[in-house]
């Protein structure tokens, strides 16, 4: 169990490395509403779009499929209360704390990028309740009991990410990509991909109940792994000619497409070429969820204290992303030398 799991530790330190840098580049867009701008024009980079709109449509859902994936495990093991105990001192401590945090420096009710905490422990609570329904009920469900089921096919995969396109294009109609809204003044989500997060978890939970990732067979994830890189081209390709129009029209299924193939696809790569030892990933891997929460500080901090510097923008970039990674898992490390804290970081 221990080796086979150590490609997914690998892959969550890559993509927290690759959220770092996500919020990087979002200076550099014309589009983008992150909070630091550079003062020199020529910095700007209007083609990082490409980037950034291939990122958010998988980032944070292979987070959620890769969480959802452990859940079953974890509860299994713990049982309702200690699961639902462990989950809020992980997730909803520091929620409370950072969320304040923010919201005194704001002005107002915020909690930033700490809406993945949010949405994660929600929907753990929502999955533990629906365990003791059953327990109550007298219908156990162990992590074993599905086990016998085939393995992930590149069709499967299709009619996901086709239920998930469909929903979030009709979604989209009313609530455009990056509007975010408070749901009873507590939960803040974007509408326009929070289907697909749903989704992801709830195929984290039954890629764990049916062992897909362990049963995915070599064919299939090369496949969803070169699929995925055709549709990045596809986004990269567009412009301002009928290609542009047609992705731009119906992106919301294409962006679940991209979700679902890049994120298998991964999970096939890391499975295959990353899942031996390495006291420097595993080192990185302890740091990484502590590195998600206090990055967005840094980044602002080292923009800021390299604004004057005059260097191309994609070379900024690539600097300010490397130090601000850094800092936050040397930081993390810190951190989490204070007695007590391991449990929640």
């Amino acid at each position: 169990m221990k080796n086979r799991l150590n490609y997914l530790d690998y892959l969550k330190v890559t993509l927290i490395v690759f959220v770092i840098f996500h919020h990087a580049a979002n200076a550099y867009s014309p589009e983008s509403s992150w909070v630091y701008k550079p003062s020199n024009p020529a910095e700007m980079m209007p083609w990082i779009w490409h980037v950034l709109s291939v990122n958010a449509a998988f980032l944070m859902g292979l987070f959620f499929l890769i969480s959802g994936y452990f859940v079953p495990i974890s509860y299994d093991r713990q049982g309702f209360k200690t699961f639902v105990w462990k989950k809020f001192v992980r997730l909803g401590i520091p929620l409370i704390v950072m969320a304040t945090l923010l919201s005194v420096l704001s002005g107002k009710l915020e909690i930033g990028h700490l809406w993945f905490l949010e949405s994660l422990l929600l929907f753990c609570l929502l999955y533990a309740l629906g365990r003791l329904l059953l327990e109550v009920t007298n219908r156990k469900l162990s992590v074993g009991s599905v086990q016998g089921g085939k393995a992930p096919t590149l069709v499967a995969w299709l009619i996901v990410a086709l239920v998930m396109g469909v929903g979030g294009y009709l979604i989209r109609k009313v609530s455009p990509q990056d509007n975010w809204i408070w749901i009873l003044g507590i939960v803040h989500i974007e509408p326009a991909h929070y289907l697909q997060y749903v989704m992801m978890f709830a195929l984290g939970v039954w890629a764990c109940r049916c062992q897909w990732l362990t049963k995915m067979k070599n064919t299939t994830g090369a496949m969803a792994l070169l699929i995925a890189i055709v549709l990045i081209i596809g986004n990269f390709l567009r412009g301002d000619g009928p290609w542009n129009n047609f992705v731009y029209h119906w992106f919301g299924i294409y962006e679940s497409l991209l979700c679902v193939f890049i994120s298998f696809g991964l999970l096939w790569l890391f499975r295959e070429y990353a899942n031996g030892e390495s006291k420097f990933l595993k080192w990185y891997s302890r740091q990484a969820y502590g590195a998600y929460i206090f990055h967005p500080f840094f980044l602002l901090v080292v923009q800021q204290a390299t604004d004057p510097i005059v260097l191309p923008g994609i070379v900024k970039l690539l600097l300010i992303g490397l130090a601000t990674t850094i800092l936050s898992f040397l930081f993390t490390r810190l951190v989490r030398l204070i007695p007590g804290v391991k449990k929640t970081l």
